[in-house]
């Protein structure tokens, strides 16, 4: 007989820049159908308890996670983890760093804004997103809305995008250093969507070296942006590695309303089946 369960493990809450909160999240993985569904909020695991009791009331398996922000040869690279405990001192205290200094870069990014003449501030911010930790998708959505930028990829091509007059830069560790925090934490690490990353396919390779050589297991080569090609491409560069295969919508809610839990744009099929070797490796 075959097995049609499916996961997700790359979702996003309002913990970090998801619109769902972790409760309503769940049930909104249960009206998928997901077996298995992993919170990979950015730079926090705030809402790892919340999504946690909602899971397990509605029978769902659990991966308590995070996805980190690096930066490989000036560009910025995400690594998933997964199973890791908020409790743990090194983890939880660098969370916490990048938690405060995501407060203090809101309020300059709102200030440069503010010079460029936009009407905007962090009271709005708060008023309108009480229970988020506000991030730039929050800051662009508030510009959107109130329609002072025509749409979210302006506001980020123009203004909040990465080398753009009102982003403000963020401390980052390497992806290695990422690795070695999250297995450190017990965790497993994994390449987040290496689709989105512009670098040359010799310099790729040899970070997914240096990271496997770090404790990095797995690559996330099923991903909503993926074409067929891209997809293949992936599985071949994990298997070349001897790296497992992971898989993730990027569920952001209304911030990437075109990706939808477990099938992303349509194009997206991860089996709960794939989540084995991640289980047996956890418990080796």
């Amino acid at each position: 007989m075959t097995d049609t369960r499916i996961m997700d493990m790359h979702v996003h809450s309002s913990a970090s820049d998801g619109t769902f909160s972790p409760t309503a999240l769940l049930a909104e993985a249960k009206k998928a159908g997901l077996r298995a569904m992993a919170l990979t909020d950015h730079d926090t695991m705030d809402g790892v308890a919340e999504a946690a009791k909602a899971a397990k009331e509605l029978d769902i398996e659990f991966i308590p996670g995070a996805e980190f922000s690096t930066d490989y040869l000036e560009c910025e690279i995400h690594v998933l983890g997964y199973y890791l405990s908020p409790e743990y001192p090194r983890l939880r205290d660098k969370l916490e760093e990048f938690r405060n200094f995501r407060a203090t870069r809101n309020i300059r990014m709102v200030e440069r804004l503010q010079e460029e003449g936009f009407s905007i501030s962090m009271e709005q911010l708060a008023e309108k997103f009480p229970d988020s930790v506000i991030t730039r998708a929050h800051i662009s959505t508030l510009l959107v809305e109130t329609g002072q930028v025509a749409d979210k990829r302006t506001v980020f091509a123009e203004y909040l995008g990465e080398n753009c007059r009102c982003y403000i830069q963020r401390p980052k560790i390497t992806p290695v250093e990422a690795v070695l925090l999250i297995r450190e934490a017990g965790g497993l690490a994994v390449l987040a969507h290496p689709v989105m990353y512009d670098l040359a396919e010799s310099d790729l390779k040899q970070m997914v070296l240096e990271m496997k050589e770090a404790g990095m297991c797995g690559i996330e080569a099923i991903y909503s942006e993926n074409s067929d090609e891209d997809e293949r491409k992936y599985r071949e560069l994990a298997d070349s590695f001897g790296l497992l295969v992971s898989g993730g919508s990027d569920f952001h809610g209304a911030n990437k309303p075109d990706i939808q839990l477990g099938v992303g744009k349509g194009n997206l099929h991860i089996p709960y089946a794939m989540l084995e070797p991640f289980q047996k490796l956890r418990i080796s």
